[in-house]
């Protein structure tokens, strides 16, 4: 059985990542989440990660910390992580990684929190072009081949790695629109997420750091957690 430490579900974009993609794909596991603290989680994330960092998955003896190097070790095991085509693959893969290391700006300025709804004070230049990209990419994706999901016909570890894009293009209303807005609102409709966005918004951890960072972002014009 596979056990895979997360933080909050509502600020963790990371956690959700590997979470997304074992739910939708019905890979069995235990989900053990550890609240984010105002003091910091240093020591107490150390007792299960070697980075003091989530996700963090444990399989037996083997402990694998890093979102995308946990998707990796589940394709070992298990089909439909990756898309079986090869083109559809290697896009995906490309899409994964530049996801994994890019979008700093959508990151830095859009802190994720699925249950609030944020009016961005202003949107930098390095903010449009992350979102400019963003939409091509998908809009691209869904194009060559053939939807409903990024590389096709069934959702895989792009869409898992995309999937906090999502929820924050919902929390701060950024503009999309065709295929690339479509595809944000059948993500949304997807039973993993909808579960995910639950629990976020029946948490009731609060943790300074991300609240400031969501606050100095914009106005907060609506709160859904409980």
């Amino acid at each position: 059985m596979y056990t895979l430490h997360i933080a909050n579900k509502n600020y963790s974009s990371w956690s959700l990542r590997p979470w997304v993609l074992m739910r939708a794909l019905q890979i069995p596991f235990e989900e053990i989440v550890h609240p984010f603290s105002d003091s910091g989680n240093r020591a107490a994330f150390l007792e299960f990660s070697p980075t003091a960092r989530v996700p963090c998955l444990i399989h037996g003896e083997q402990v694998v910390w890093d979102s995308l190097a946990i998707v990796e070790y589940l394709a070992e095991a298990h089909p439909g992580i990756w898309p079986q085509d090869r083109a559809a693959r290697c896009w995906a893969r490309c899409a994964t990684a530049e996801m994994h290391s890019g979008f700093a700006a959508l990151r830095n300025e859009c802190s994720m929190s699925c249950g609030q709804r944020v009016s961005l004070h202003r949107v930098s230049p390095e903010l449009e072009r992350d979102l400019e990209r963003i939409n091509g990419l998908w809009c691209e994706g869904l194009g060559q081949f053939g939807g409903p999901y990024l590389a096709g016909a069934e959702f895989t570890a792009v869409d898992a790695f995309f999937a906090p894009v999502v929820f924050r293009m919902e929390t701060y209303q950024l503009p999309q629109s065709g295929s690339a807005l479509a595809y944000r609102e059948r993500m949304l409709q997807l039973p993993a997420l909808q579960d995910w966005y639950a629990a976020a918004i029946a948490e009731p951890w609060r943790e300074a750091s991300h609240e400031g960072d969501i606050a100095r972002s914009g106005a907060i014009v609506a709160d859904y957690r409980l």
